[in-house]
């Protein structure tokens, strides 16, 4: 049987779960992209590569960095902000996980239980999640996965999220600025 890709949808109303098709969450120093385990470095620079390549990147940071909770939060924080800045992305927090509706402005924040809607309306082409709790994130890229064409990479500070069409896992502050660093490398590239 083929190794089973995760990519882009939409895959339907009920996608698979990535881990049910074999894909597992990347070891220490790994990475996943597309389904497959890769060093961290080749994730990194295909992160830059997809985020500096799409026509409306957008990131989402939860709680975990949305709330000055932490000294490492506050620099995480800030890092988000510089990489948004130097890629050109849109931030949409995401800074609670309760359901907005019927009053949600997705031009202004995601709903995570729907947030195929605030992608569909803001036309995002790759997202990226960091500071969202794990268990938030696996159904958001689900349902991402599921009904849109969005290209999703999740920057996990636990285990990573097969979900995701890229993840890396333990992001620490000295990992984002490798790929704030990297970022700015391969736009001087382009």
């Amino acid at each position: 049987m083929p190794q089973y890709k995760v990519l882009p949808g939409p895959e339907g109303y009920l996608p698979p779960p990535a881990a049910l098709m074999g894909v597992e969450l990347p070891e220490e120093g790994k990475a996943l992209v597309e389904g497959e385990t890769v060093s961290e470095s080749d994730a990194v620079q295909k992160i830059a590569r997809k985020i500096l390549a799409a026509k409306n990147p957008t990131i989402f940071p939860g709680p975990l960095v949305l709330w000055a909770w932490s000294e490492t939060a506050c620099k995480k924080a800030q890092l988000v902000r510089e990489l948004a800045a130097e890629a050109g992305m849109k931030i949409i927090p995401m800074p609670d996980y309760r359901p907005k509706y019927p009053m949600i402005n997705p031009a202004v924040e995601i709903n995570p239980n729907h947030p195929n809607l605030t992608i569909w309306h803001n036309k995002i082409d790759v997202c990226v999640f960091i500071g969202v709790h794990c268990h938030y994130a696996n159904v958001a890229l689900k349902i991402i996965r599921g009904g849109t064409d969005c290209y999703t990479i999740a920057l996990c500070g636990e285990y990573g999220h097969e979900d995701a069409m890229i993840t890396l896992r333990d992001v620490t502050v000295a990992k984002l600025e490798a790929l704030l660093a990297v970022v700015r490398e391969t736009k001087r590239k382009l």
